[in-house]
């Protein structure tokens, strides 16, 4: 994987853009002691529709373009988000993926967090980032929260620590899945979800030239497992991917096979009903299922193109109106 792109680089614009504009996308923004800024995206803010999509490509390391617009998809649910990126792999996996645990547990005060965002690729402290053969190195980084309150200083500390930058140079977005803004970006997920199953089945990412996806946008969810279902649903049973790949036809067309997320034995729930099912233990659902509706696969060798999925209108409709 190319090391010429710093995502911390390109991301440092839509985060200045982002902080000029907290007042008029209805956030707000303290800065610690050490002089972190902190916005709330949701926790005691309204946010916004385009607060969410911009956060989403800030999510993406700057290398993804994120619109809104009305599809034609479902019916009832017709405000949809759309991401493209023409590095995906750097997008989705080095920056977008929420796989930097930041949990911290002090007396009977727990912290759970999962990290995005760009400073994951400073830190390089999961596994897949020796698949990807990337590693960042710039003086400024944020982080993407899905929480619903205000990390600890020592979350903070980890974070400057594992990154090697000041505190005045870190920036945490807090996104509630609950709020506008958090639902807007956790769906704008639908790209990275395919592009983390595909690694997962061992598909080689060299081989991944462009990725396109949109999902439809739920309506924010009144609590955090209402919030978690919605967004869920929404890439799971409404989403839909498009890859563009550098491989023989054969290899696209069982790419496309093994994508999409009726493949799961966990298929044909919604999620909320899935969890409920498995305790709440996240990681006893099927890993298979974490993938878009419907795929599509144009290999670039010969242009063919092989569909497989289909979007499922009746659980997305079953998940949104609860």
């Amino acid at each position: 994987m190319s090391n010429n792109i710093s995502i911390n680089k390109t991301t440092k614009p839509l985060v200045e853009k982002l902080i000029e504009k907290v007042s008029e996308l209805n956030l707000s923004i303290e800065t610690t002691e050490g002089g972190a800024k902190i916005i709330d995206a949701g926790i005691n803010t309204s946010g916004c529709l385009e607060s969410g999509r911009l956060i989403t490509e800030i999510c993406m390391g700057g290398l993804g373009y994120v619109s809104l617009s009305m599809s034609n998809n479902i019916k009832e649910w017709p405000l949809s988000i759309h991401v493209h990126s023409s590095n995906p792999v750097l997008s989705c996996l080095a920056s977008q993926y929420a796989g930097w645990n930041l949990s911290f547990v002090k007396e009977e005060d727990n912290f759970n967090a999962l990290g995005s965002g760009p400073c994951r690729a400073l830190a390089q402290k999961e596994e897949i980032f020796k698949d990807l053969n990337y590693k960042d190195k710039f003086f400024s980084t944020v982080v993407i929260l899905e929480v619903d309150r205000r990390p600890p200083q020592e979350i903070i500390d980890k974070i400057t620590t594992d990154c090697e930058i000041s505190e005045k140079n870190l920036t945490l977005i807090l996104t509630p899945t609950r709020s506008l803004s958090g639902c807007v970006q956790v769906v704008g997920r639908v790209l990275e979800v395919g592009m983390h199953k595909l690694h997962e089945i061992g598909f080689p990412l060299k081989k991944v030239i462009d990725g396109f996806g949109s999902a439809p946008v739920p309506p924010p969810a009144p609590d955090f497992l209402i919030g978690m279902g919605r967004t869920n649903d929404a890439i799971l049973y409404g989403g839909q991917v498009h890859l563009y790949v550098d491989v023989d036809d054969d290899e696209a067309y069982e790419l496309a096979k093994r994508l999409p997320s009726s493949t799961s034995k966990d298929y044909g729930r919604t999620f909320a009903e899935i969890f409920k099912e498995y305790k709440y233990d996240f990681y006893q659902i099927d890993k298979l299922l974490f993938s878009p509706a419907k795929v599509i696969v144009t290999t670039l060798k010969t242009g063919k193109t092989f569909v497989s999925g289909e979007i499922n209108t009746e659980l997305v409709n079953q998940s949104f109106s609860k």
